[in-house]
């Protein structure tokens, strides 16, 4: 039911589209890195719930915990939201990868940029966590300027670090974000 209200928002009131794999909610993906680009806007953190309820595929996101304070904590936590401490000198990667370690069904929304600036290259947070967690990248378009989202089939990061990301970014080039001239254009 709840799946249906999302996708009727998403269809009849922003006249979004979603193609490619969205099946996900079939496919039995318990753990998944999914990257959504491009992020030049704070609204794409609603169209990004509003797609991953279309499809019924649920995932949590990681923000700076400086987002973290009453009452907003409350509405990012119920929606997923875990937040991280980018100031300190941790390794994230290590971190993310070892819940994902120990969960036995957790899937993890990033954006590749890392920002909502304009960017040439991705950041490798995600690729690396995929990597040292086994799981698969899902990747994620935020089309604005077709309204639409394709959505890719499970990609496992190879040994092969530079075809990779040149794969991964070449999916997301071009793709025009809310605020075009923020939009990733691969370098």
């Amino acid at each position: 039911m709840k799946r249906r209200i999302y996708n009727f928002i998403l269809t009849n009131f922003i006249g979004w589209e979603i193609k490619g794999n969205t099946g996900l909610s079939k496919k039995k993906i318990k753990k998944a890195i999914l990257i959504a680009a491009p992020h030049t806007h704070w609204i794409d953190l609603f169209l990004g719930i509003l797609i991953r309820g279309s499809v019924g595929f649920k995932s949590s996101f990681i923000a700076k915990k400086e987002l973290f304070f009453f009452p907003l904590n409350v509405f990012l936590k119920l929606i997923g939201g875990i937040p991280v401490n980018r100031s300190k000198k941790n390794n994230t990667v290590n971190e993310i990868a070892n819940i994902f370690n120990q969960k036995e069904k957790f899937r993890l929304s990033l954006a590749p940029e890392g920002t909502r600036q304009k960017v040439s290259k991705f950041k490798t947070g995600f690729y690396f966590i995929a990597k040292e967690a086994g799981i698969p990248i899902i990747m994620i378009t935020m089309d604005y300027s077709n309204k639409q989202s394709l959505i890719s089939e499970p990609f496992y990061p190879t040994e092969n670090l530079k075809d990779d990301l040149n794969f991964i970014e070449s999916f997301f080039d071009g793709v025009e974000g809310k605020i075009k001239e923020l939009s990733f254009t691969k370098s």
